[in-house]
């Protein structure tokens, strides 16, 4: 007589930076997490001392164990993908046997990845949680939490069904859940500014606060938006504003923005990017610490997917591609992180 495999709630794949603050909230609330990570210095930190978490409001320490992969017998009803965006579609791959019938993968990666991974298990078991705070993982292993954000859920099919809502109370416990029946536009929209700072603050090599200080590296972000924002658009979506606020439509230089030294929306924008930059500041770029990291940083499915649908749809995007090429060239030892690589991108005001 065989027995139906137990079901578990939620199995997480990845332990970095983002992950880790989740899977804390998730066990601090009493949840069953299965945490699973291939880094042996994650694996360490969290057998010696569990979770140690730093938010905007608290401190607080769960305990938590790891393991390289889940039991073999454990189904989940979610499988919450947190690795780097260029590991997705592998590890939705090996996780797919762990998904208990009816559940779903929750892709919480930057970029576009719910496309990838709707290709290992299908469209109609995909959730993608756009991830409207940043977060650090120290050596020491702090994980801190930045800002205050939450996020922002949604299905590649169809609009919201029982798994989107009963995901909406855990997540809750990290940040505001806000449900959509336009995730590729809260994709997207993220993407646009993934490309700007994340882009920019790999070639600075240095932390949001001091990138955003300068006003060249702001007029060269506002140009990164304004191609990906095109593209966008091309490709027929339609745009979400990011966290409520933060609209990439009204972020996107217009034509008379482009030209002039001065003007009352260029200055309206610099000032949103200062304030980004201040609430930001200590956050850094997941591609730099991946190169630091020795790992690839995934710039392909940043800069490079606008890079890519901006080719097929005729509309140049030189600020990503020559971002693309720096991040590349970063990756193999072949760039002098600083300022001078960041003005050798070329903002034209």
């Amino acid at each position: 007589m065989t027995h139906p495999a137990p079901t578990g709630e939620f199995l997480l794949v990845g332990c970095g930076a983002v992950g880790g603050v989740i899977a804390a909230h998730l066990i601090e609330r009493g949840h069953d997490v299965t945490l699973t990570t291939t880094n042996a210095s994650v694996a360490r930190q969290v057998a010696r001392e569990g979770l140690r978490v730093r938010t905007p409001q608290r401190r607080f320490q769960v305990q938590a164990t790891t393991a390289a992969a889940p039991a073999p017998q454990r189904r989940f009803r979610y499988i919450l993908l947190a690795t780097q965006g260029d590991r997705a579609v592998e590890a939705a791959r090996t996780a797919l046997p762990a998904l208990a019938e009816g559940g779903h993968m929750v892709v919480l990666q930057n970029g576009l990845c719910e496309e990838r991974v709707a290709d290992v298990v299908g469209a109609d078991r995909v959730i993608g949680a756009v991830v409207g705070w940043g977060a650090t993982r120290s050596p020491e292993g702090l994980w801190t939490k930045l800002g205050d954000g939450g996020f922002t859920v949604g299905r590649l099919q169809g609009g919201p069904t029982g798994a989107l809502t009963d995901l909406t109370e855990p997540l809750s416990s990290v940040g505001p859940v806000k449900p959509t029946e336009n995730l590729r536009g809260a994709r997207w929209s993220k993407l646009a500014l993934n490309c700007a700072v994340s882009g920019l603050g790999t070639v600075l090599g240095d932390r949001m606060g001091v990138l955003l200080r300068h006003r060249f590296c702001r007029r060269l972000a506002l140009e990164v938006m304004t191609e990906a924002v095109a593209v966008a658009l091309a490709e027929g979506v339609r745009l979400e504003p990011i966290a409520g606020t933060l609209d990439p439509t009204w972020v996107a230089l217009s034509d008379d923005e482009r030209r002039a030294r001065v003007h009352p929306g260029l200055i309206a924008k610099h000032l949103l990017l200062v304030g980004i930059g201040a609430k930001f500041r200590n956050m850094r770029s997941s591609m730099l610490r991946a190169i630091e990291s020795g790992r690839d940083p995934g710039v392909d499915l940043l800069n490079g997917e606008v890079v890519r649908r901006g080719r097929r749809r005729g509309i140049p995007t030189p600020r990503n591609e020559a971002i693309e090429r720096s991040v590349a060239a970063a990756a193999r030892g072949e760039l002098t992180h600083g300022l001078d690589a960041v003005r050798s991108l070329g903002a034209t005001r």
